[in-house]
């Protein structure tokens, strides 16, 4: 049911794959087994996309009530044999894209309601500091970087992609080298983003300048400054499926060997009374969070 709801939602087996924690060819084969097992197809498949038949939507909302149901039913039973007292500091870079973190912290309210929540938004690299200086229990980053030996938890990655206007002169290409961007001006985020650095470290890697000038801290409004034909930008690919990017052309980025976008729930290694391991424990239980 976790693989339909998935599919469903996604539109595509990659993502949605990503997104539960299994191979593609792992999804795909359990669509198949229960399209057989029910005597019906639940998905239409072409080369670009997958539609729910009207059967696939007939199962979809007793799907997503089942999955509801298991998660409540587990939770219930958590709660009742655990007592789990304290606080949970915890952090998290804006608009991760493979883990709704909202929802992982409103799991954990629900199972442990004695453990107060201290939630704050920033940069994932002010969040690393944040947790090596024993500031912080837990922080959803986006970067490998400056992890050293904190316990870190992979939660998925994405590529980078070149996002501009539809009359940006490169909007006709089938992908861009960063190599041709030196003269673009670029929006991007306040350096204590991972995604700045990546950026900057990419580009400084093939010996290109760039010129960044918008710094912002908020993905909507790079989306803005984009769409108003202010700047170009490049961003996990996710970020190039928001709503508020319907207008924009998003184009690969040739493969120039620059690290993948990788997001990580990272903890503290100090505390033995810190509720942080049960927050990852909740990310193992449901990887499609």
């Amino acid at each position: 049911m976790e693989y339909l709801v998935a599919l469903a939602d996604e539109r595509q087996f990659t993502r949605a794959a990503e997104l539960t924690g299994v191979s593609q060819s792992g999804l795909s084969a359990a669509i198949r087994n229960l399209e057989v097992e029910l005597g019906t197809k639940l998905f239409t498949r072409t080369t670009r996309r997958v539609e729910p038949t009207e059967a696939g939507l007939a199962l979809l909302p007793f799907a997503r009530s089942m999955l509801s149901s298991a998660t409540e039913a587990r939770d219930a039973v958590v709660q009742v044999s655990r007592e789990l007292a304290g606080t949970l500091r915890v952090g998290s870079e804006q608009c991760l894209g493979v883990v709704d973190v909202a929802t992982l912290l409103e799991r954990f309210h629900r199972r442990y309601p004695r453990v107060e929540i201290a939630f704050q938004q920033a940069g994932s690299h002010e969040l690393l500091a944040g947790v090596r200086d024993g500031e912080l229990d837990a922080a959803f980053v986006a970067t490998a970087d400056h992890v050293g030996v904190l316990p870190r938890t992979v939660l998925g990655q994405q590529p980078m992609v070149f996002l501009c206007p539809a009359d940006h002169p490169f909007a006709s290409r089938a992908a861009v080298d960063r190599a041709d961007l030196g003269g673009e001006s670029f929006i991007d985020f306040h350096p204590s983003w991972a995604v700045r650095q990546m950026n900057d470290d990419a580009f400084a890697a093939r010996g290109v300048r760039r010129r960044v000038r918008f710094t912002v801290n908020d993905v909507h409004t790079l989306l803005d400054l984009v769409d108003r034909g202010l700047g170009v930008a490049l961003v996990p690919r996710h970020v190039a499926a928001k709503p508020q990017a319907a207008r924009l052309v998003a184009l690969p980025v040739a493969a120039d060997g620059s690290a993948d976008w990788i997001v990580s729930l990272v903890t503290t290694p100090d505390r033995a009374d810190s509720p942080a391991p049960h927050l990852t424990e909740l990310l193992t239980e449901a990887p499609s969070c």
